[in-house]
């Protein structure tokens, strides 16, 4: 288990840094068009347009980011095959601590008291998960669940995408959301995933789980670039930690055998719970912490005062 928890802590890290690296991307692009006077960068619901999107995928923080992400998936998934899915996916969305810590100094972001209480209670519930994990369950099931784990995650994210560009600026939270469900169903696929002990090439091709993992990986990192052009990076990163948390954990515990300590039960739900709820808080009380989309001002300092 030490080495699932080094794992999944190294994954958080990498997806923590890699987030606030994206948003810097992302809005240092969006300034760039705005001072072009570009008139392409914005859909009619005022969210950010596919070119926007992919001129933001393209900045070198952005690319650098994307890396960290990489890197960060390998070993959570890693950790999902070592550890119980509440447990893994809850300590890799302690990546929002990294994620607000980093967005004082690279985002010019000051955050709120109520912000730095939501994340001092999620630090808390992630000991009280530590504690109470117990064995983590099988990595096999039916070819049946398989299969809905590849509809789930294809319908949520590709109706998801549709949503949030109805909502535009409206829809970073949302966004948030939907992406952190992409990487929950990308943590369920690697966990249930067939071909890899003994590894099995033809087995692994045809298991539709990799597909679910290349879909929710792609898709989730989509969707997530979206949340971080148009609303706050510790909102949309918040809303990704319940999404992310919230879905695989609940798998894990009631099909795949993933359990607690004896007794420690009432520990490990209270514990999750408390992630869950301190997540939602970040992502309420941090809103407004955001340049809107677009914005022509590179000052970091002007992105303080907002």
């Amino acid at each position: 288990m030490i080495i699932g928890l080094v794992t999944a802590v190294a994954a958080s890290a990498c997806y923590g840094t890699g987030s606030v690296l994206q948003a810097v991307g992302s809005r240092r692009s969006a300034r760039e068009e705005a001072a072009r006077g570009a008139t392409t960068s914005t859909t009619e619901h005022g969210g950010p347009s596919l070119s926007s999107t992919a001129k933001a995928a393209v900045t070198w923080e952005f690319v650098l980011g994307t890396v960290l992400d990489l890197v960060g998936f390998l070993l959570g998934a890693l950790a999902a095959r070592l550890l119980p899915l509440f447990l893994s996916q809850t300590i890799i969305s302690a990546n929002l601590v990294i994620t607000a810590v980093l967005s004082i100094k690279l985002l010019g972001i000051r955050l709120k008291q109520l912000e730095w209480a939501s994340i001092g209670v999620l630090c808390s519930a992630l000991v009280l998960l530590a504690v109470a994990a117990g064995p983590e369950g099988g990595h096999h099931a039916a070819m049946a669940f398989h299969w809905w784990v590849l509809i789930i995650t294809t319908v949520l994210l590709v109706g998801g995408s549709l949503l949030v560009r109805r909502m535009g600026a409206k829809g970073a939270i949302v966004a948030g959301l939907l992406s952190g469900l992409g990487f929950g169903g990308l943590g369920v696929g690697v966990r249930i995933l067939n071909g890899l002990d003994p590894f099995q090439l033809g087995t692994l091709l045809s298991d539709p789980a990799l597909y679910a993992i290349v879909i929710g990986g792609l898709g989730g990192m989509y969707i997530h670039t979206v949340a971080l052009q148009i609303g706050s990076v510790n909102g949309a990163t918040a809303a990704l930690v319940v999404g992310e948390t919230v879905l695989p954990g609940a798998v894990g515990v009631l099909w795949l055998g993933d359990s607690s300590k004896a007794g420690l039960a009432w520990l490990g739900v209270l514990g999750f719970l408390l992630a869950v709820v301190s997540a939602v808080g970040v992502a309420y009380f941090g809103q407004g912490d955001h340049g809107a989309l677009g914005e022509a001002s590179a000052d970091q300092p002007e992105l303080a005062r907002k």
